[in-house]
């Protein structure tokens, strides 16, 4: 059975984007740490986005003595496949196409990056045979 996801607003993405590319288990000092180098949170305002991704089954919360240690529920992967499907979806009807075309719409494409897509829609179909 395949896992569906709530959206996560941007603050609380950003979070999750420091556990991911962190070494969880972190503290709220650590996550606060990483995400102030991009923009600057209260520690109150960290504490209430990690609460929030806790009551949405994003993060495990565990306490060690006074510190609340954060690990993600929820892989990266997993999170990107579910956006990814649901974009296309949503506002493309489920036309990779489409999607591409609006991504280049305008833009040069390379031949390396058309190379690389059609590399990768090669090794699709041999998948499927």
């Amino acid at each position: 059975m395949k896992k569906t996801y709530q959206r996560l607003p941007e603050s609380e993405l950003d979070i999750m984007l420091v556990l991911w590319n962190g070494t969880p288990p972190m503290t709220r000092p650590e996550i606060e740490k990483v995400i102030n180098t991009k923009k600057n949170l209260a520690p109150t305002t960290i504490l209430s986005l990690l609460t929030r991704l806790e009551a949405k089954n994003f993060v495990e919360v565990t306490k060690q003595g006074k510190m609340n240690l954060y690990t993600p529920l929820v892989s990266q992967s997993d999170y990107q496949a579910h956006e990814s499907q649901s974009v296309l979806e949503k506002l493309y009807g489920n036309s990779l196409k489409k999607f591409v075309t609006s991504l280049y719409q305008g833009k040069k494409i390379s031949s390396e990056e058309i190379q690389d897509l059609s590399d990768f829609l090669k090794e699709l179909d041999d998948r499927e045979e």
